[in-house]
C-alpha cells in the first residue's frame, strides 16, 4: 500500500500540514520533519539551489518516516515531472499554471496509462527496488500521488474552472507571485488578493478538490485557515530557522547585564 498523508488526511476531514524545503538537503531533515509531526513536505527545485540527486536522497530519506515527500518542478516539463517521480516522490507541485490545456498536460504526466502517459520505469526507488506487478503498482501509484496546481497569475484565476476540471487534487495559491500578478505585491491585505482567495477556495470546494497556500507566521495562517484553506504548508526552513535565531540571540541579548 502508497500512503500519501496529504490525501489521507484530506479523506478524513482534517487539515495536512507540512512544509517547504528550499534550503537545508541534509539527511536530519526527515527525522526532524517526522518529530515535528508533519504530514507532508515540499522539497523546492523552483527557486531552491537543489540538484536532481539533491532532491532525490531528500525523497530517499523522508519514504522512510511516516512524512510524504513531494517536490516543487521548475517548470511543467515531462522530464522534471517524471524523474521526480520515479525517485520516489508522492506529489508534484507546478508553479503558474495558467490553464487548462498545462493542467491537463501535467496530469498526463504524472499518471500511469489508462490515465496518463507517464513512462515505466520500476524496479527502483519508485518501487522500492523490488519487482512488482506492473498494474497493480500503476493502479495503486495513479490512486496515491498529487497533483498540486498553483494558482500565481490573473490568467490562472480566469481559468481556474478548466484547471480545477484537469485532474488537479489541489488548487494552491502562491500568495507572492500572484499578488506581483494582480498589480500589488506583497499586499495580502488588498482586497483584490483577498478575493481573489476566496476565488479559489469557492472553487475547490466546487470541485472537491484541497485549497492550499504557505503561511509564513502563525497570524497568516489563522487568517488563511479562516478564509477556507484546508492544505497547509508552514513556512519554508530558511525562514522557521532565520525567526528562531533571532529570537534566541534577542533572548540572550536581553539577559545582559550593563557593563559598569
Amino acid at each position: 500500500m502508497i500512503r500519501n498523508n496529504l490525501k489521507a488526511r484530506l479523506a478524513e476531514g482534517r487539515v495536512p500540514v507540512g512544509h517547504m524545503i528550499w534550503e537545508f538537503a541534509t539527511r536530519g531533515m526527515a527525522t526532524m520533519a517526522e518529530a515535528a509531526g508533519l504530514d507532508f513536505v515540499l522539497i523546492d527545485m523552483e527557486h531552491g539551489p537543489f540538484s536532481a540527486a539533491q532532491v532525490a536522497d531528500l525523497i530517499a530519506w523522508f519514504r522512510g518516516t511516516s512524512v510524504t515527500p513531494m517536490v516543487r518542478v521548475p517548470m511543467p516539463e515531462y522530464h522534471f515531472i517524471a524523474r521526480m517521480l520515479d525517485a520516489g516522490a508522492l506529489g508534484i507541485m507546478t508553479p503558474n499554471v495558467r490553464d487548462g490545456a498545462t493542467a491537463r498536460h501535467i496530469a498526463q504526466s504524472v499518471r500511469y496509462a489508462p490515465a496518463g502517459r507517464r513512462g515505466l520505469g520500476l524496479g527502483g526507488s519508485v518501487s522500492g527496488y523490488e519487482a512488482v506487478d506492473f498494474r497493480s503498482f500503476m493502479d495503486a501509484s495513479n490512486e496515491a500521488v498529487t497533483i498540486i496546481n498553483q494558482i500565481e497569475s490573473q490568467e490562472g484565476l480566469d481559468n481556474l474552472e478548466e484547471i480545477a476540471e484537469a485532474g488537479t487534487d489541489v488548487l494552491w495559491v502562491g500568495q507572492a507571485d500572484l499578488s506581483q500578478s494582480l498589480g500589488i505585491p506583497g499586499e495580502f491585505d488588498h482586497p483584490r488578493f483577498k478575493a481573489a482567495l476566496t476565488q479559489v477556495v469557492d472553487c475547490a470546494r466546487a470541485h472537491s478538490l484541497g485549497a492550499g497556500i504557505q503561511p509564513t507566521d502563525e497570524k497568516q495562517m489563522t487568517e488563511w485557515r479562516d478564509a477556507g484553506f484546508n492544505v497547509i504548508s508552514y513556512s519554508v526552513d530558511t525562514a522557521v530557522y532565520a525567526a528562531a535565531l533571532a529570537a534566541g540571540c534577542e533572548a540572550v541579548r536581553n539577559t545582559e547585564t550593563p557593563m559598569t
